[in-house]
C-alpha cells in the first residue's frame, strides 16, 4: 500500500472550516446573550472545538469579538449611499434613508448589544464608532439638496439611532412603518420640505 501524500492545502481548509465555526458561533452566542457575556469557554462548546483550538485561532476574546464584527458586516453590509439613486427629493432619500438604517439594525440584533457592551469589551468601540459615522454620512447626504446645516443633520442622525427604532417595535411599529414615521417627522422639521 502506498503511503499517503500530505496536502497543505486540505489542512488549510480544515484550518479555516474550524475558524469559521468558531466565528459563527461567537455570532450566535452574542446575538442570543449578548457580548460581554459570552465566555471563550461558551464558544468553544458551542463551535464543539476545545477551548485551546478557539485561543489557537484567537489568542484573546477581543480577538474573537474583532473577526465576529468582520463576520456581522459580511453578512449585513449597512447601507451605503447607493440608496440614494434615483431619488432627488429629500422627503424621499429621507424614506429610504429611515428604510435602510432600521432594516440594518433588525437584520443585527446584537448591534444594539454592542453598543451597551463597548465600555466593557474595547473592541467593540470601533464598530460602534464607524455605525455612527456612516449613520451621519448617510444623513448628510439625503440631507445635501436641501442644505441643512450640521446641528440639524445631527439631530436627523440621532432620530435614526437604534434605540429609536427598539422603543418604536416595543410599541407595535413594524421597523419599515418605524422608518416611515421618522422619516415624516425630519421632513417636517426641515423648512418648506413637504411630508412624504
Amino acid at each position: 500500500m502506498a503511503p499517503r501524500r500530505y496536502r497543505p492545502d486540505r489542512r488549510a481548509e480544515t484550518t479555516e472550516a474550524t475558524r469559521r465555526r468558531i466565528v459563527e458561533a461567537t455570532f450566535a452566542l452574542h446575538t442570543e446573550q449578548g457580548i460581554a457575556t459570552t465566555s471563550m469557554k461558551q464558544i468553544a462548546a458551542r463551535a464543539g472545538v476545545s477551548v485551546g483550538t478557539v485561543y489557537h485561532h484567537f489568542p484573546t476574546y477581543e480577538d474573537a469579538v474583532r473577526a465576529c464584527g468582520a463576520h456581522t458586516l459580511a453578512l449585513a453590509p449597512p447601507p451605503g449611499p447607493d440608496i440614494f439613486d434615483g431619488a432627488a427629493a429629500v422627503p424621499d432619500r429621507l424614506r429610504r434613508l429611515a428604510r435602510a438604517v432600521f432594516a440594518w439594525y433588525a437584520r443585527l440584533p446584537a448591534f444594539e448589544r454592542a453598543r451597551c457592551d463597548q465600555h466593557l469589551v474595547p473592541a467593540l468601540r470601533g464598530f460602534v464608532a464607524e455605525e455612527e459615522r456612516n449613520r451621519l454620512a448617510l444623513t448628510r447626504e439625503a440631507l445635501r439638496p436641501a442644505g441643512i446645516a450640521e446641528p440639524r443633520v445631527a439631530v436627523a442622525a440621532a432620530l435614526l439611532d437604534a434605540a429609536v427604532l427598539a422603543n418604536l417595535t416595543r410599541n407595535g411599529f413594524t421597523p419599515e412603518d418605524a422608518a416611515d414615521e421618522i422619516a415624516r417627522v425630519i421632513t417636517a422639521a426641515l423648512p418648506g420640505a413637504q411630508s412624504p
